[in-house]
C-alpha cells in the first residue's frame, strides 16, 4: 500500500462525515462544475462526477436542485474557487480550498483562524508546492481483479489501485482524471464517487499535545462556510 492508501486512512478516520457539512460542500461542487462547464451532465464530466458523488452521499434530491438553480442564479456569477496557504502551530504546511461568493469575507474568516490557533496565513505558493494534487476514484467491486485493473490504468496515469470496504479506489495525477474517469465510462464500471486530494509529499511527526494544538486549527477551518477541504501533512499515525 502506498502514500496515497495511508493518507486516505488517516482522513477516513477523521470529520469528514458530518453530513450537513458534506452536503454544503457537494451543493458548492455542483455549482461551480455547472458554471464551468454549462448544466448537462452528459458534454460536462466535472458534473457528472459531482451527480455521482451527490448520490454516493444520499444527498436529498432537493439539495441537489438547489445547487443547480443556484448554479444558474445571475448572482453567484463572482462564485470561485480559492486557496489559501499557511503554516500551522510547530511549523505544519496547511493548504486550505475554499468556494467563496465574497472573497473579503472568506480572506478575514481563514486569516482569523489561523491567528486564533498559534498559525499564520501565508502567501500564494509558500505550501503549495509541499502536496501533490491526485485525482482519486471509487469504483463498484465486481469481482474485477486489481492487479489487473492496475496494469490495464497504468496506460491512462494511475498510480495506486487498492481494495477496502466500499469498494476499488484508484490513485492517480491530477491530469489523469479526464482520460480515467472515459475509461471507466466506456467500459461500463459503475463510478461510485470521483474527486481531487492534495497529499503531502512528506509527514512531520508531532507529539499528542502538539496534535492537539493542530486538530483545533484544522476543526476551526473545516467549520468555516466557505471551506471545501483541508490539507496539512502532520502524521496522524506517528508519535515524534
Amino acid at each position: 500500500m502506498g502514500r496515497a492508501f495511508e493518507f486516505r486512512k488517516a482522513r477516513k478516520m477523521k470529520r469528514w462525515g458530518k453530513m450537513a457539512k458534506t452536503f454544503s460542500r457537494i451543493g458548492k461542487d455542483i455549482v461551480m462544475a455547472i458554471k464551468d462547464g454549462g448544466p448537462e451532465p452528459e458534454s460536462n464530466a466535472r458534473l457528472r462526477a459531482v451527480m455521482q458523488n451527490a448520490k454516493a452521499a444520499n444527498m436529498p434530491k432537493e439539495n441537489v436542485e438547489r445547487a443547480i438553480k443556484k448554479a444558474k442564479d445571475k448572482d453567484t456569477s463572482n462564485y470561485k474557487e480559492v486557496i489559501f496557504e499557511g503554516r500551522g502551530p510547530h511549523g505544519i504546511a496547511v493548504l486550505v480550498e475554499t468556494a467563496t461568493d465574497n472573497n473579503n469575507r472568506t480572506v478575514a474568516n481563514i486569516r482569523h483562524c489561523f491567528s486564533k490557533r498559534k498559525g499564520e496565513l501565508g502567501t500564494a505558493g509558500s505550501v503549495v508546492f509541499m502536496f501533490d494534487r491526485t485525482c482519486n476514484f471509487r469504483i463498484t467491486n465486481d469481482g474485477t481483479d486489481p492487479e489487473e485493473l492496475e496494469l490495464e490504468l497504468i496506460d491512462y496515469g494511475a498510480e495506486e489501485v487498492f481494495v477496502d470496504d466500499d469498494g476499488i479506489i484508484i490513485y492517480a495525477p491530477f491530469e489523469s482524471f479526464g482520460s480515467i474517469q472515459k475509461y471507466f465510462e466506456d467500459n461500463n464500471k459503475e463510478i461510485l464517487s470521483s474527486g481531487f486530494e492534495r497529499i503531502p509529499q512528506n509527514l512531520m511527526a508531532l507529539s499528542e499535545e502538539q496534535k492537539e494544538d493542530v486538530d483545533k486549527l484544522l476543526e476551526m477551518i473545516e467549520e468555516d462556510d466557505d471551506t471545501q477541504s483541508v490539507y496539512h501533512n502532520m502524521d496522524e499515525n506517528a508519535v515524534a
